[in-house]
């Protein structure tokens, strides 16, 4: 009798010491996939911050008169303290306000291009000849001084341009997605700046670097490049900020590299990034002895000292729990080339939908739902990274806040629809995720990860320690065309999978608003480091 009742004592210990199950509310649910499938709203708020804000450079005009939009939007909706929160400062404002290039030859033809940004400009129109710089050793280089004033410089390698043998769009494969939940804890690794500079290393950046030391000693016109990826082919640009040329022995001896957008940095030549197929046929001609000319019109309003950026915040004040914080976001800058359409335009309009969801169904949540649409996400995290710094702290040095915040949410991989969430190596919140997903199974969500996927607002969090976590989404063309492009509009964007991605972006929000506890946070990772 008494083994029994060890027995019965251990087997009791043991359930007593099981997770509770975690409670989903079923009816809440129902509710939020209605309106976000029924009433959905998410194609009109993208289009806005799109088609009638354009492109959301960091400290342009265009981000300050889309963000004071979205400040409005958030009243319209219901939210409360919607307000825009300055950080910085950040760099210098940037806005393009003429371009046009043509090529001058036996026959006259627009060139397929974009100027990059923080650029300066040139004054008025510019009719000049066309260089090839073609130079593989301080020797040939050498051949071109004296030669460059004034001129329009090709300076990348020309490239092959291969058919698309894959498909432009495609979405997670039941495979793919098999992969992801069967991998292991990702190892963190070392630090982005842990960079070998092998000798040869060194030489090809010292080439690299006399040559722009010739362009500006020359004084070019304006310096052309290209790549050859996907996204820099078939009439789409893929363009980002000027390169400011540094010396090789110091370019990685500091995390803070100067960026064009400092009022630090230095001057700079006139750059504009042409299409592959465009840059071939230019440099083609000159290579074969075609006179060639382009005729540039290229104007900029450019600041000249650093100023603030700011993010946009609103939120749902809780109840009983009103003092602790679920956070959802993503970022509201973009590149210039598009229309910030599907990066991340879509992130945006997703969460802003998501708010409008719940409050259109009437939730009053226990902890404060807040939304936070990020600045300057492109140049390094850096709104989020300041948020979180001014609320949260730093890592080993949290502030009094971080232990009233619950969890993050991100959207920002393009316009595919939620397959399921990285959860970050944080392998406690799985039987919590699984539970949350489980209502939308049908709608494709239920992969869970321990992998991790990087470059988006939810590290800025996850790096000092806060429970943050970005969605699997379908990538659909976001790699291969529309990513920092000029093929980054509206007319990409997927509203089916943007209703999903909406109704799981609110239904997340609010699980984790009116659960008892606030999501586990993960044990530390070891770091590996490089051993050579």
């Amino acid at each position: 009798m008494k083994r029994l009742s060890v027995v019965v004592l251990l087997l009791c210990t043991a359930l007593l010491a099981q997770p509770k199950p975690e409670k989903v509310d079923s009816a809440s649910m129902a509710k939020i996939r209605d309106e976000g499938m029924n009433r959905s709203q998410v194609k009109d708020i993208l289009w806005n911050i799109s088609e009638v804000y354009g492109p959301r450079l960091a400290g342009s005009p265009q981000y300050d008169a889309a963000a004071q939009w979205a400040v409005e939007k958030m009243k319209q909706i219901g939210l409360q303290n919607a307000h825009l929160e300055e950080w910085g400062p950040f760099g210098k404002s940037w806005e393009l306000k003429k371009y046009s290039a043509t090529i001058i030859g036996r026959q006259v033809q627009p060139l397929i291009s974009y100027p990059k940004a923080w650029s300066p400009g040139l004054k008025g129109r510019v009719e000049a000849d066309v260089v090839y710089l073609d130079a593989d050793s301080l020797e040939q280089l050498a051949a071109y001084k004296g030669k460059l004033k004034g001129k329009f410089v090709l300076l990348s390698k020309t490239g092959n341009v291969e058919p698309y043998w894959k498909p432009l769009a495609e979405r997670e494969t039941d495979a793919s997605l098999l992969d992801m939940a069967n991998a292991d804890v990702p190892q963190r690794r070392g630090g982005r700046f842990n960079f070998q500079m092998t000798p040869e290393r060194r030489k090809a950046a010292m080439l690299v670097y006399q040559k722009w030391l010739m362009l500006m000693n020359e004084n070019v016109a304006a310096v052309l490049t290209s790549s050859y990826s996907t996204r820099n082919l078939g009439g789409s640009v893929a363009v980002q900020q000027a390169y400011v040329p540094n010396h090789p022995d110091t370019a990685f001896t500091s995390p803070y590299r100067v960026s064009a957008q400092s009022s630090k940095a230095p001057k700079i030549l006139p750059q504009i990034e042409v299409g592959g197929e465009s840059y071939n046929r230019l440099a083609g001609l000159v290579q074969k002895g075609e006179k060639v000319k382009l005729a540039v019109e290229f104007e900029v309003n450019m600041g000249t000292k650093d100023e603030n950026s700011s993010n946009i915040i609103g939120e749902i004040p809780g109840s009983d729990l009103k003092d602790e914080v679920v956070m959802i976001g993503g970022h509201f800058d973009s590149w210039h080339g598009g229309t910030g359409a599907t990066d991340n335009g879509t992130g945006s309009a997703v969460c802003l939908e998501a708010m409008r969801i719940l409050k259109a169904i009437g939730v009053q949540p226990r902890r404060t739902i807040r939304i936070g649409l990020w600045g300057a996400e492109e140049q390094g995290l850096l709104g989020s990274q300041a948020y979180v710094k001014q609320h949260f702290g730093v890592k080993d040095t949290l502030k009094p806040e971080s232990e009233k915040f619950a969890a993050y949410f991100n959207n920002d991989n393009g316009s595919g629809k939620v397959r399921g969430v990285y959860m970050q190596g944080n392998e406690s919140v799985r039987p919590i995720f699984r539970a949350w997903l489980a209502p939308f199974k049908d709608l494709g969500a239920s992969t869970l990860t321990l992998q991790n996927t990087g470059g988006t607002d939810h590290l800025s969090f996850d790096a000092v320690g806060l429970p943050a976590f970005q969605f699997i989404q379908d990538e659909i063309e976001y790699e291969t065309r529309t990513h920092h492009t000029t093929m980054d509009v509206f007319d990409r964007a997927q509203e089916e999978d943007l209703k999903q991605a909406a109704i799981v972006m609110a239904a997340f929000a609010y699980d984790a608003a009116m659960r008892d506890e606030k999501l586990p946070h993960k044990a530390e990772m070891p770091i590996s480091r490089p051993t050579n």
